[in-house]
């Protein structure tokens, strides 16, 4: 059966990231997924920095953060650096909330100070295992316990530790026996929340109605369902995501993968509609034939009952493919100065570097690159030099294959480059095209042989084995260079 709880309450994601330094793509795509889910049902997405463990936290996370989801287009309605309803949005700028529902807790007689050192707990803990059971908190609970002043933990306290059940919007039907539930820890002694208590509170005050998350928080549900009930507020719908895989399909992707941070694909020169499309599809799949889809088109499309149980691939040749026909799709213009951005700088003190020359060129790069990256590895690789300084020339390279193993095979060749100049300096200026130019040639190569002749014009243009045809070199090198190149070589 279909969810929809649209029809009641508006629905209200978030993306609540620890501001630890590496934006891994596991979490921008939970951020993906909740945007467009938002955005589908006209609902709210929030931005939430959950900075509670301050000494795992990196300076500059939380921009970096921003950063990331600003570059895919995935924009927040409330967040830390443009407030809303429900501000605060860091959660060590939220402390008294946590404090004040602690305290109904406590009125309650459901939480409670631990009044244990670290090295009583290793007893206790020592001895479960001596004994080969499993070591619970509650199993040492202290029949008196000092008040809370915040120097010391704050412990929930379960009551009737039972079978847990609870319905995830992709997983079914799901529960947890006995064990998955002891005294945690809502409040610690330095008087920051633990993760279990503080996003519990959040959600609750934020309003939010949909929560998806990775499948690592599935062993902790029991601990939020137990908060839900202590505190007597109605349980978000939790939908669990399939983790991203390594390219083997055997393991979560990590750094040892090849895992990357987001903004890495940025500086590489992916562009962020790609990576967009290409992280929608890592888990999800609307059905059917197409794959290119714009932003619009996935939030139109997204549905969470088509979010896949198992996890998918990473695979960055997929990556491409979907980057390269982003690019095609590009307005020249753009693909312009994609290029020129990734062109190395030292590059543009070539003798006869011009922005026009590079206008002229951008159609035979994109042809050949997946992602704009590779414009400087075709840079530094000498592939692009030619367009811009005169080539040094092999001149055994010149010789067409066929014609190495003849003795006058060389003087041939210089042959059929002289009259290659003969015909090529009849064309007039405003004539010199690609079209016209290859009319002219290919008169001497139905002579002499397509390779014979059309094989040295372009190793004189380029000074390399691979390049783009003689008649696009010409074309774009303009009649006084590509002549005086050809006499160079004679």
């Amino acid at each position: 059966m279909k969810h929809d709880e649209t029809k009641n309450k508006k629905v209200v994601t978030r993306f609540a990231p620890s501001p630890t330094g590496f934006m891994h793509v596991g979490g921008v795509r939970t951020a993906l997924y909740a945007w467009l889910y938002a955005r589908k049902h006209g609902g709210t997405f929030i931005l939430r920095i959950e900075d509670t463990d301050k000494e795992r936290e990196v300076e500059g996370s939380i921009g970096h953060i921003m950063e990331a989801l600003k570059w895919l287009g995935i924009k927040w309605d409330e967040g830390p650096d443009i407030g809303g309803p429900n501000a605060p949005y860091l959660q060590s700028e939220r402390l008294d909330s946590y404090r004040k529902y602690a305290q109904m807790l406590i009125d309650k007689g459901l939480a409670y100070a631990d009044p244990y050192t670290e090295e009583e707990l290793d007893v206790f803990r020592k001895k479960a295992e001596d004994e080969k059971r499993p070591f619970l908190y509650r199993d040492h609970r202290p029949e008196n316990t000092p008040t809370w002043d915040g120097t010391q933990p704050l412990r929930l306290k379960i009551e009737n530790p039972d079978l847990t059940k609870w319905h995830d919007l992709v997983r079914g039907d799901l529960s947890a026996g006995p064990e998955a539930l002891d005294d945690f820890v809502l409040i610690k002694s330095d008087g920051y929340p633990t993760y279990n208590f503080a996003h519990i509170i959040d959600d609750l005050e934020m309003g939010v109605t949909h929560i998806m998350r990775a499948d690592e928080f599935i062993s902790s549900t029991p601990k939020f369902l137990a908060l839900y009930e202590a505190l007597s507020i109605e349980q978000p719908h939790i939908a669990t995501l399939p983790p991203i895989m390594a390219p083997d399909g055997k393991k979560k992707l990590g750094k040892r993968d090849g895992a990357k941070d987001t903004l890495d694909y940025r500086n590489e020169g992916y562009l962020p509609e790609a990576m967009m499309n290409f992280l929608a599809f890592i888990g999800w799949n609307p059905g059917g034939e197409q794959e290119i889809y714009s932003k619009d088109e996935l939030i139109k499309a997204f549905e969470i009952e088509k979010i896949h149980v198992s996890g998918g691939k990473f695979n960055e040749e997929k990556l491409k493919w979907f980057n390269k026909e982003y690019i095609k799709k590009m307005h020249v213009d753009d693909q312009f100065d994609y290029i020129k951005k990734f062109l190395p700088e030292d590059f543009k003190n070539a003798p006869y570097y011009e922005d026009t020359t590079l206008a002229k060129i951008t159609h035979i790069i994109v042809d050949r690159i997946t992602h704009f990256g590779e414009v400087g590895e075709m840079a530094k690789a000498g592939e692009l030099e030619y367009f811009f300084k005169d080539p040094n020339v092999d001149s055994e390279m010149l010789v067409w294959k066929k014609l190495k193993d003849e003795k006058d095979g060389l003087e041939k060749t210089k042959k059929y480059l002289g009259e290659a100049i003969e015909i090529l300096e009849q064309i007039n200026i405003e004539d010199w095209t690609e079209d016209e130019i290859k009319h002219c040639l290919m008169e001497i190569a139905g002579k002499y042989g397509n390779g014979e002749v059309l094989w040295p014009i372009r190793v004189a243009l380029s000074g390399r084995e691979k390049s783009p045809d003689p008649f696009s070199l010409a074309s774009i090198l303009g009649k006084e260079k590509t002549i005086a190149r050809i006499k160079k070589v004679i």
